[in-house]
């Protein structure tokens, strides 16, 4: 992640030219995003699809090692396709288990999806120190990084293969079928279309991020693993906070609350950005302290939308949900890049954090609206029986 940027400057290749291969892989994903949810069930079931992913990420990982333009696109291409089945494939087998083949409580729900997203900070972070060592400490160069993920990707799809069961829907249901009910679901609920144009405004400016940290922190020398791996610790932070914050032992705060703070701390750094971008006196060390609470409030988003997910979209529904509303999610990030393709050198990652600062005001008032219509006691975080019980006696 940190070195593909880096990797397409290494050869040679403009920013114009960067943007455009960016846009190809979030196109990628926009087109076969309805279809993602059905595709895994055709494919064989959820299990062949997460293992699909681990191939076409690795093809996309080692396609990087050529220098040729067209070979890029079509890495990027894959990689979208690829990012599509990770966020539709893997939540929806772990859906289906916890509900549907080991009857675990709902509540249960919240704390692996909070585990999730603690271990996936931990991870990402010494990743990032790796990449780091074999990129810049053993001068192996930008690409090194993706031919290191290759076989973490391998040791991944074995591990699926291995040890996951196969799942898939009880009923079978068509292409064409599956895209319409799960539009349906979205259309039909105030609820789930106002969480899917949260997450839709709020990842989009995620993966506006992932793009242009680099190029606002890399002309200043900063070693990008290192970076990263700050990053992933901010992250990492508010993973733990959040999931501190919302323990059944004694929630403080519930997950529309902490979604509704996480939204409004994103818009604080971007609104920062905006000015520490702004030529001529650009600051990176401002910029780096709004990155990094960009990433704090990324860590508490993450589980909690998953918690309301899980709560608000019906499980039979939750795969053509989640494509459906990766649609909107990608088309705002293609925007915003080709935004950047068309702006001015200097000013293009400002006006692209303008644009981001936008999406999180949008957001901000989804949030409040979503926070108001789901007052209900089926979206909240309850006290275990056994601490009341305790609190009794």
């Amino acid at each position: 992640g940190p070195y593909l940027y880096k990797l397409y400057s290494h050869y040679g290749f403009l920013e114009p030219q960067i943007a455009v291969l960016y846009v190809c892989g979030f196109a990628a994903g926009l087109l076969l995003a309805p279809f993602v949810g059905t595709l895994a069930e055709r494919l064989g079931g959820r299990r062949t699809s997460c293992v699909l992913f681990s191939l076409l990420c690795a093809a996309s990982c080692l396609l990087k090692l050529s220098r040729g333009y067209f070979v890029l696109l079509v890495a990027r291409i894959l990689g979208g396709i690829s990012t599509a089945l990770l966020f539709t494939a893997h939540e929806t087998w772990y859906q289906h288990e916890h509900r549907q083949i080991h009857d675990f409580p709902a509540e249960w729900v919240d704390g692996t999806l909070a585990e999730v997203a603690l271990w996936n900070g931990a991870i990402a972070a010494v990743a990032g120190v790796v990449a780091n060592v074999a990129a810049e400490t053993l001068d192996f160069g930008p690409v090194a990084p993706f031919v290191l993920a290759v076989p973490f990707l391998a040791v991944s799809g074995a591990l699926i293969v291995w040890r996951w069961d196969e799942n898939r829907s009880a009923t079978k249901v068509g292409l064409r079928r599956s895209c319409i009910e799960g539009l349906r679901c979205l259309l039909s609920d105030r609820k789930v279309l106002l969480l899917a144009a949260i997450q839709a405004l709020f990842e989009s400016t995620v993966y506006m991020f992932v793009f242009l940290w680099t190029p606002v922190l890399d002309p200043w020398n900063t070693p990008l693993g290192i970076a990263f791996s700050s990053f992933m610790l901010a992250s990492l932070a508010g993973s733990s906070l959040y999931r501190l914050a919302t323990s059944p032992s004694r929630p403080l705060v519930q997950p529309t609350h902490a979604l509704l703070l996480s939204v409004a701390l994103a818009l604080g750094a971007f609104v920062q950005l905006v000015w520490s971008t702004a030529p001529p006196n650009a600051s990176p060390y401002r910029s780096l302290l709004a990155f990094l609470a960009f990433e704090f409030a990324v860590g508490v988003y993450f589980p909690a939308v998953a918690f309301l997910r899980s709560k608000v979209i019906p499980e039979k529904s939750q795969a053509g949900v989640l494509g459906w509303l990766r649609v909107p999610l990608n088309t705002f990030t293609c925007l915003g890049l080709l935004a950047l393709h068309d702006a001015d050198v200097r000013t293009g990652p400002r006006d692209v954090f303008t644009i981001c600062a936008g999406l999180m005001l949008a957001t901000l008032v989804a949030s409040l609206v979503f926070c108001w219509m789901s007052r209900q006691d089926e979206l909240q975080v309850h006290e275990s029986q056994q601490q009341q019980q305790q609190e009794q006696q």
